[in-house]
């Protein structure tokens, strides 16, 4: 694994060839100590799987802690989509004593609050804290935790309306992840919008990323359109569902703005690096100031925004409309 040290100073690449079920016998009080004598805060990140959004919002945590002058070194580590992992990683941290776990997605933050109470995580990427029995409230979660959502109280509600009103649709189908917490949520929600705009959704559950095409497929003659919400085994293989709407014309909205530029055709959607940075700021008041993670509130991503893909318009047969323009950031 790798592991990058930030000081005030400098910022230093350290290698290191412990294996992901290996932990540490160094304790909190044998914290290591930077160039300038400083405190060196261990921070554990873990991630449930690789892909564009959750890459950048540990983009953002890391940077917003080098931006703070703090000397933290990060210990990254990536579940690869398999829980197994994930629980292991969240007890290794446990075991290494690390000062503090950000968690990128709902799964890596179950997995970090059951292993532990009493280090502080931070969490982001997480559809509904509440629902995931995360937090007992946004505004005082309570407990060792906090973060930022990805979830913006307008963003299933609007994409849902465009569809019904813009295109027309009578039938929008969605790929998701029964097993994944935040996906039923979304994917509920997506429902009363639908049925409050009077269109239909058609739904088709997938266990693994090798699901995706085929669960994609057994859509087509189904539905008018797509609408993939931020559900990380679905979103991690993308590029399966946008094959399948470019080749039968069929528009794919998303979830987030990452997964416009990687070929779905348009998403109410905001920056992943931007909610990552904001819990990284999180992390700083938690090691630097001594605040409590139950104190913080929860915070929602900020700027939503319509973003159109013109050339995925053209590849799904989606005439973009003059009054679209006036909304929306056009991307190629």
């Amino acid at each position: 694994m790798k592991k990058k040290l930030y000081s005030a100073a400098a910022i230093t690449l350290v290698t290191s060839a412990l294996l992901a079920g290996c932990g540490s016998d160094s304790s909190s009080e044998d914290t290591k100590k930077g160039d300038s004598g400083e405190k060196t805060y261990q921070v554990g990140v873990t991630q449930i799987v690789q892909h564009a959004s959750l890459d950048e919002a540990t983009k953002g945590f890391q940077d917003a802690l080098k931006e703070s002058d703090l000397n933290v070194e990060f210990d990254v580590q990536n579940a690869q989509n398999d829980q197994s992992n994930n629980q292991t990683i969240a007890k290794n941290f446990v075991s290494d004593k690390v000062d503090l776990i950000f968690a990128n997605s709902t799964p890596s933050a179950l997995g970090a609050k059951n292993a532990t109470s009493d280090i502080p995580i931070v969490f982001t990427s997480v559809t509904d804290p509440i629902e995931a029995e995360l937090v007992t409230s946004l505004e005082k979660p309570g407990a060792n935790v906090t973060g930022t959502t990805d979830s913006h109280p307008d963003a299933i509600a609007n994409t849902v309306k465009f569809i019904a009103e813009e295109l027309g649709a009578k039938t929008i189908g969605t790929v998701y992840n029964a097993g994944e917490k935040n996906s039923i949520v979304q994917v509920e929600n997506m429902k009363a919008e639908a049925k409050k705009s009077g269109v239909k959704v058609a739904e088709a559950s997938v266990s693994t990323s090798a699901d995706v095409k085929k669960a994609a497929e057994s859509l087509i003659g189904k539905v008018d359109a797509f609408y993939i919400v931020t559900d990380n085994t679905v979103v991690s293989a993308l590029e399966s569902v946008v094959g399948v709407a470019n080749d039968k014309d069929i528009p794919l909205f998303v979830g987030e703005l990452d997964s416009v530029e990687r070929g779905g055709f348009a998403a109410y959607g905001f920056s992943y690096y931007d909610i990552g940075f904001e819990a990284g700021e999180k992390a700083v008041e938690i090691l630097k100031d001594g605040k409590k993670p139950g104190d913080i509130p929860v915070s929602y991503p900020q700027n939503l925004k319509l973003v159109i893909n013109e050339t995925a318009a053209k590849e799904m047969g989606v005439e973009i409309k003059d009054e679209w323009k006036k909304e929306a950031e056009l991307v190629k």
